[in-house]
């Protein structure tokens, strides 16, 4: 029996769609899917059971790379954390990979310990994810250009020791000086290193993949284009079968078309993150992003005093949803870019990213407009406001 069964649903898990479908929940995993009637003798008095009524039914999204929402900032601790959290977790995703802003050694160690606490009390809380401070000058984005600096050894080893196995992620420049020491350093300890905010070449790129890189982050923003001879980052990424690409599919850091060329020339492997600031569900104003101050217009967040991109205000769901309206994917593949693949690149495809029984009962009931009906996350039900934030 099961504690609780969704029935009659557009079932889009593993790539492939499948109507009227159920699925059972024991606890905190998937115990069995089906379809048709058959899951009325799998239930009982005491199973709790919801008719989809023909909707979607997703594995819960994962966003491997956000800053905040709800106007928290995930570099504020604990309270901001949970504040942002919670707006995503309405949104659809069931779990969150903590991105730490470029800070000072002792901010990111204290960031650091402070995710890993939580991480160790909440599973939904996936670990760390550094976003610098080893990153290139030039394609900075909104990271404060007086904390930058080259990777070392010692700091490597104090970043490691805070985080406490929990750091999932670590967005770096290759080319700086002790680039490719960092990149054996993080992969050794269990760390995926994504290429980003870089100023490499295409055959930098390449080298750093080939040392262990596996992710790149946010493809197109923050690094060199593709250029007919100069290829760079992104073109390496594309040959490179074991690489994942983010993209922040938000109609304004990347064009449709950009996006629907990203997914044409690296198939199964592009993942959907928001890399949310804390004005994601909160509305235009006047923001922090570590110490600089960014301004919200239209939703587009923009550093005040020089106008650069500044994160996204995006959620996952509004990612899927854009995926298949304007970039044109399918429905399979727009969910497997927020599930399976982004559970992937982080090593957890063998638990999350799909409602296959024995994996996470997570999930997200979308209705035909792919606005939230329902979000569960390991077998809870997460609480929904009647109005869902725009």
């Amino acid at each position: 029996m099961f504690t609780r069964l969704i029935h009659s649903a557009n079932l889009v898990s593993d790539g492939v769609s499948l109507q009227d479908a159920w699925v059972g929940f024991d606890g905190a995993t998937v115990a069995a899917t089906g379809t048709g009637d058959s899951w009325r003798s799998r239930a009982d008095a005491a199973t709790d059971v919801v008719d989809a009524g023909g909707d979607y039914l997703a594995p819960g999204f994962i966003d491997i790379h956000s800053h905040g929402a709800a106007g928290a900032a995930f570099d504020d601790g604990p309270a901001a954390i949970a504040q942002a959290l919670d707006a995503h977790r309405r949104h659809g995703t069931t779990r969150s990979v903590i991105s730490l802003i470029s800070a000072s050694p002792e901010k990111l160690l204290t960031n650091l310990a402070t995710v890993a606490e939580l991480a160790h009390h909440d599973p939904l809380i996936l670990g760390s994810h550094l976003e610098g401070p080893f990153i290139d000058q030039e394609f900075r984005g909104a990271h404060d250009p007086a904390i930058l600096r080259s990777p070392s050894a010692a700091e490597i080893d104090h970043l490691l020791a805070a985080a406490n196995g929990s750091l999932r992620q670590i967005s770096l420049a290759p080319e700086l000086p002790g680039g490719t020491e960092a990149i054996t350093t993080f992969v050794a300890a269990g760390v995926r290193v994504a290429v980003g905010h870089t100023a490499a070449t295409y055959a930098e790129t390449r080298a750093a993949f080939d040392t262990g890189a596996s992710i790149l982050t946010h493809a197109f923003n923050a690094m060199r284009e593709i250029h007919h001879r100069a290829p760079g980052p992104v073109a390496a990424a594309f040959h490179s079968p074991g690489v994942t690409l983010e993209v922040i599919n938000d109609g304004v850091h990347v064009h449709p078309d950009v996006v629907k060329m990203l997914f044409a020339s690296a198939p199964g492997r592009i993942a959907l993150v928001t890399d949310a600031m804390a004005a994601a569900c909160a509305g235009d104003g006047h923001y922090e992003l570590g110490s600089l101050d960014v301004t919200v217009t239209d939703g587009v967040a923009r550093l005040s005093d020089n106008g650069s991109i500044a994160g996204s205000t995006l959620t996952m769901d509004a990612a899927v949803h854009r995926a298949i309206t304007d970039v044109g994917l399918s429905v399979p593949q727009a969910v497997a870019a927020a599930t399976v693949v982004p559970a992937r690149a982080i090593g957890r495809e063998s638990d999350l990213g799909s409602l296959a029984p024995g994996f996470a009962a997570d999930a997200v009931l979308l209705d035909t407009d792919f606005r939230v009906r329902a979000v569960w996350a390991a077998g809870r039900e997460l609480p929904q406001s009647e109005q869902l934030d725009a």
